[in-house]
Formats: structure tokens, C-alpha cells, sequence
């Protein structure tokens, strides 16, 4: 029978293929988040434990994430893909047979080289089929992210609700995501090195483009962080708001980023990165400015969804941004992807430390202050608008995900 596929849609069961691999990997991340209480229990450890054992997670990121260019070089994008993205997914069981301190640091540390070289493959495909398609398409990839996390959330909250014993639901979320990953890489684009393309260093330092487009994603990512862990307090300690309603903030500013980045790319696409994060910025600033000047609960919870509405699409863009910038694209990523998590494992610690000098109020400051930056230097995302509407990359085009 003759095969009457359009390359077209190849390209649009590529982006289906790679939206599913993002909310797979946001599908861990909300699982283990969940059941990180149990995992202190188990661990028997103190909160200053528990806290130096998840900052390994962002160490461990961080050292392996310039590993990811080399591992797709060598085997090819889908492969690469499909076992890094395995090796995530099958990482989550590791906090949860930790019985110490020491184990648990080094089962972070590799569930979070794991999570980055899976992170930087991702992306680094999902900017491959953005410049096939022509037009944005990292906003919802994002947001397919978010709603991954939120289900693995919502599923892991039933589990601890149930009194699950976490090594049960780990091994079982793992099992199913590990198979939701296989499935979902099958239809992803397999793109293949030139015969004379040099491999990648296993470690070199960002480029300079990268750089000052990650500095844009850390101010995007250190409101987010700050909003994430201490929007409840906020409302708790300074407006003497319920548990509920407290938490509930939090809910709906993950909400809000969700929704945003699932419905960010029209705007992208109709007005361009530029100006998008622009509006952004001055949206985030007006949220931080709301939270900061509160006097009810109403309006801090307003000025935090207003924070998340302006920057929920940032951190896609910037990744857009540096996918787009060079010729190495896992390396560029790589880069801006190290500076993100950096902002986000800083974020909740700086923001206590300024709170318990000043007051949670001045440690909001310091967010708004850092939102102005997204209006100030939005311009430096201008290569994400142009590699929006770049022409489709051969060695891309020629290698499209398996017919059915």
C-alpha cells in the first residue's frame, strides 16, 4: 500500500510525541515533591538535612547537564531521549529506599543529573520541531510540563492521603511513566550528526549568548520559586490568612502558570518573544508590587497570579531563545537550563534569609525588583522570534518519527 503521509504531519506527530515527553518528565517532578515529607521520615533526618540532601538535586543537575549534547551526538536524538528519559522516570524510586542522609544525597544527586540531561534533550528537540513548524511552540511544551506535574501531584497527594508507603507508589509511578516515555519517543524526530560533525565537549562554559539569555530565565525563575514555597507563608505569617485559603495560593498560581503556558504560544506567535516577555515583566512587577502593598488576602492572591500570568511564559522562551542562538543548541541549553536551576534552588533560601533579617515583605521587594529585569532585557530573546520563522533544518526534515 502506498504511503500518502504528508511530511506535515510527521512534523505535528513530532510535536504531540515531545508534548507528551514533557509532561511525563513534569509527571516525576509532581510526584516526588509530594512524598518528600515520607522521605524525611524515612530518612530520619532534621529540616536542615533535608535541605542540604534536595540541594543535590540541582548539583547534580547541573554537573550533568553538558553531558546531553555528547549523548545525542553519540547515539542519536531519539535514543538518546528514550534512555535518558528511562533513566529519569526510573530514578524516582531512588529517594525512597534511601535509609540515611548520605544515601539520600547521592540518590538526589543522581535523580538530578538524571532530570537534567533528560531536560536538556527535551528541549533541545522541542526547538527542533518549533523551527520545522515555523512558528512558537515552547510556551505549550512548557505548559505540558506543568500539567504533568500537576497530575503526578494530585496522584501522589491521594497516595500519601491513603497512607501509601512511598517506595510502593514511586515503583509503581516509575513503571507506568517509564512507559508512557518508551511510547511517547517513538514518534519524536531521530536527528543524526553529520559524518563530519565534531562531537560536543563533554563540559565547556555556555556561550556568551546563552549567558545573558539565562540571566533573563533566572529572574523569571527566582519569582517563581519565591512565589512557589512562600506565597502560603506569606499569606499565613503577614495577612493571618487559613491553611486553606494560604495553600490555596499556591495552587492557583501553578494553575495560572499552567494555563498560561498551554495558551502562551498564540501570544508569542502574534506579537513575538520581545514583546511578549516585555508585557510580561510589567505584569510581574504590578503582581509583585500588589503582594508587597497588601493589606488583605484577596490582593495578595491576586498580585500572585498576576506574578505567574507575566512569567509563566519566560523560562520556554528563553530556552527558545538559546536553542536558536548557535550552532551547538544542547550546549546553548545546557547553559541557560544550569542558570535556571541555579535561580531556582537560591530562590526559596535567599527569600528566607532577607525574611528573617527584614521581613517577608522586603523579601518580595527583591522579587519585584528582579521582575523589572524581564522588561529591561527582554531584547536579548530577539533570536527566538527569528529562529521562530527559520527555514527547516535538513538533517531535521530528513529523519521524522516512524509511520505507523
Amino acid at each position: 500500500m502506498t504511503d500518502v503521509s504528508h511530511p506535515h504531519d510527521d512534523v505535528r506527530r513530532a510535536r504531540y510525541a515531545v508534548a507528551a515527553v514533557f509532561a511525563v518528565h513534569g509527571a516525576v517532578t509532581g510526584s516526588f515533591a509530594t512524598r518528600v515529607p515520607w522521605v524525611q521520615e524515612h530518612a530520619s533526618l532534621g529540616t536542615g538535612q533535608l535541605g542540604v540532601a534536595l540541594a543535590f538535586t540541582a548539583f547534580g543537575a547541573s554537573c550533568a547537564m553538558p553531558l546531553a549534547g555528547r549523548i545525542s551526538h553519540r547515539f542519536g536524538s531519539r535514543t538518546a531521549l528514550r534512555g535518558l528519559l528511562a533513566l529519569w522516570t526510573l530514578s524516582l524510586t531512588l529517594p525512597s529506599v534511601a535509609p540515611d542522609l548520605v544515601t539520600l544525597c547521592l540518590a538526589m544527586f543522581t535523580y538530578g543529573a538524571a532530570s537534567g540531561m533528560a531536560d536538556v534533550s527535551m528541549n533541545t528537540l522541542g526547538v527542533e520541531v518549533e523551527r520545522l513548524l515555523g512558528r512558537s511552540i515552547m510556551s505549550g511544551l512548557h505548559g505540558m510540563w506543568s500539567a504533568g506535574a500537576l497530575t503526578g501531584s494530585a496522584a501522589g497527594t491521594l497516595a500519601a492521603h491513603l497512607g501509601a508507603d512511598a517506595r510502593l507508589h514511586f515503583a509503581l509511578a516509575s513503571a507506568v511513566l517509564t512507559l508512557l516515555g518508551f511510547a511517547a519517543c517513538r514518534w519524536v524526530p531521530d536527528l543524526q550528526p553529520a559524518a563530519d560533525e565534531e562531537p560536543p565537549p563533554r563540559f565547556a562554559l555556555p556561550p556568551r549568548s546563552a549567558l545573558l539569555i539565562g540571566a533573563v530565565g533566572f529572574c523569571a525563575v527566582f519569582a517563581e520559586g519565591a512565589s512557589l514555597d512562600w506565597s502560603a507563608v506569606f499569606l499565613r505569617d503577614r495577612l493571618d490568612s487559613s491553611a486553606g485559603l494560604a495553600a490555596a495560593t499556591t495552587t492557583g498560581f501553578m494553575l495560572t502558570m499552567a494555563v498560561v503556558r498551554i495558551a502562551g504560544d498564540a501570544v508569542v506567535n502574534r506579537f513575538g518573544a520581545v514583546r511578549t516577555v516585555r508585557a510580561g515583566g510589567v505584569l510581574a512587577v504590578l503582581g509583585g508590587l500588589l503582594v508587597v502593598l497588601a493589606g488583605h488576602p484577596a490582593v495578595a492572591m491576586a498580585g500572585f497570579a498576576l506574578m505567574g500570568l507575566g512569567i509563566a511564559v519566560v523560562v520556554p522562551l528563553c530556552f527558545a531563545a538559546a536553542g536558536h542562538s548557535g550552532p551547538n543548541p544542547s550546549q546553548a541549553i545546557a547553559g541557560v537550563a544550569t542558570i535556571t536551576y541555579t535561580s531556582g534552588l537560591i530562590a526559596p533560601s535567599l527569600i528566607g534569609g532577607v525574611a528573617q533579617a527584614t521581613s517577608l515583605m522586603v523579601s518580595f521587594c527583591v522579587v519585584t525588583a528582579l521582575a523589572c529585569g524581564l522588561a529591561a532585557f527582554a531584547g536579548v530573546l530577539r533570536t527566538a522570534e527569528r529562529g521562530g520563522r527559520a527555514e527547516v533544518s535538513p538533517r531535521a526534515a530528513a529523519a521524522p518519527g516512524p509511520r505507523p
